[in-house]
């Protein structure tokens, strides 16, 4: 089956662009209105987050069917209505008149995005091609980075002024020309149609195990025990699935994973993401809690952390491409680690600009050796097993960071934050370890496509 979409990369990039840029402001945006949606629709703050979390839960459970959509219906089909089913979750969420409805709605508009950004990687990394790799992963990071940062500061100036409707009336103009430029711009491929057989029972496990770990850890990160039963509900889920996939590849084939590039890309982008998530959730928190800082100034302190990495990720794409991913990210993760190190001793926006710097020379490089030694055919599945496995290490970072500031603050420490910063300093260095291995002349050939 031919998945690859022949246009244009520039065409490609735009198309990829205007509909990721949605879906990752929706991750954020609504956060800071979840007193003016509590009191508007009659209930409580702690009711009220479900109207995030449940975004957050129904892209999760969406994800794994992203390869089986896209043989079935064609990528092309599959973005376009993942773009209608965006937006119309986005104008039914502005329409909501109870939170039973907004949390439904919040779905709806949670499994269109859920698909938008694996297929989205996917159209980029078909049409770049493995000399272009960096440069396409560059130009998907560059969004990834910046707009969930400038979700809060947008959310706020809309709760204040127009009102909370408006975080998802946002949407409607970017998708109006969202989706005529995908219905222009990305031609019909060859291959769509065919019946591809999707993997019910393997669904039934890994999409309610991946929602009930994330939401475990969510739980976890917000004060509960370890032992949350959604936690290990969900383990337990995704192990069966996994075992089942080792014998049945016809939903995910983890045998990706013997590509040694893969495999070592994925396990650092893991390790990194974790870090860094867990990281990027205690400053605010250090701001407010043992600073004495405002809301607003302690959501400016990530600010040059995403202008540094704006700067970087399109150098890094270039790099990349030209010189090889294994250097530019063992750079990039000394100067996020050495970073992190400067804004333990010294705090300010000058560290934090430097973490934004290695950020984007990290973030673009490593998923771009994702990506460089598999087959076109392999590329589908890649796309989703990376984008599982980063959901999955993102709330993990910030469960672990939430637990050791917990543990600290019991056993009486008296200033907590700095050992979190060290772990998460850390963390990220571990990723040093596969990135070792990628570009290794010891591999063995690609095993994207197994026997």
């Amino acid at each position: 089956m031919r998945y690859a979409v022949r246009t244009s990369f520039g065409a490609t990039g735009l198309v990829v662009l205007l509909g990721v840029v949605m879906t990752m402001l929706d991750t954020t945006i609504v956060n800071v209105a979840l007193g003016a949606l509590a009191r508007d629709l009659h209930t409580t703050i702690a009711s009220v987050q479900w109207a995030a979390t449940g975004y957050l839960l129904a892209m999760s459970m969406t994800v794994p069917v992203t390869g089986w959509a896209v043989g079935r219906f064609g990528v092309r089909n599959v973005w376009l209505a993942s773009l209608a089913l965006f937006v119309a979750g986005s104008l039914l969420c502005a329409a909501a008149w109870s939170l039973g409805s907004l949390v439904v709605f919040r779905v709806v508009q949670g499994v269109g995005g859920g698909l938008l950004q694996p297929v989205g990687q996917l159209m980029l990394a078909q049409a770049a091609g493995k000399e272009r790799m960096g440069r396409a992963m560059g130009l998907i990071s560059v969004p990834a980075m910046l707009v969930p940062v400038l979700g809060p500061p947008l959310g706020g100036l809309l709760v204040q002024g127009p009102g909370w409707r408006w975080l998802f009336l946002v949407n409607v103009p970017v998708c109006a020309v969202a989706l005529p430029a995908a219905f222009l711009l990305l031609p019909r491929e060859s291959g769509a149609g065919q019946r591809q057989r999707l993997d019910v029972p393997g669904l039934a496990l890994l999409s309610p195990g991946l929602a009930a770990v994330i939401y475990g850890l969510s739980e976890v990160g917000n004060g509960a025990s370890p032992l949350h039963p959604a936690l290990w509900i969900g383990l337990a889920l995704v192990a069966a699935f996994a075992r089942r996939s080792l014998r049945d590849t016809s939903l995910l084939d983890l045998r990706l994973f013997g590509d040694r590039t893969f495999g070592a890309a994925v396990l650092a982008l893991a390790c990194y993401s974790a870090a860094m998530l867990g990281f990027t959730v205690l400053v605010p928190l250090h701001s407010q809690l043992a600073a004495g800082g405002t809301a607003l100034e302690a959501g400016l302190l990530l600010a040059p952390m995403g202008i540094g990495a704006a700067l970087t990720m399109p150098l890094a794409g270039r790099l990349t491409d030209s010189r090889g991913p294994r250097g530019v990210a063992a750079a990039g993760v000394v100067l996020v680690v050495a970073s992190i190190a400067g804004f333990v001793l010294a705090g300010g926006p000058v560290p934090m600009f430097a973490l934004g710097l290695g950020h984007g020379l990290v973030a673009t490089s490593v998923m771009a050796a994702a990506f460089r030694t598999l087959e076109a055919a392999a590329i589908p599945a890649a796309t989703t097993l990376s984008t599982i496995t980063l959901r999955l290490a993102g709330p993990f970072g910030v469960a672990l960071a939430a637990v050791l500031l917990q543990v600290l603050t019991r056993a009486g420490v008296a200033q907590p934050f700095p050992y979190t910063f060290w772990v998460a300093a850390g963390l990220a260095g571990v990723s040093l370890l596969p990135i070792a291995l990628i570009g290794s002349g010891t591999w063995r050939g690609s095993s994207s496509a197994p026997a």
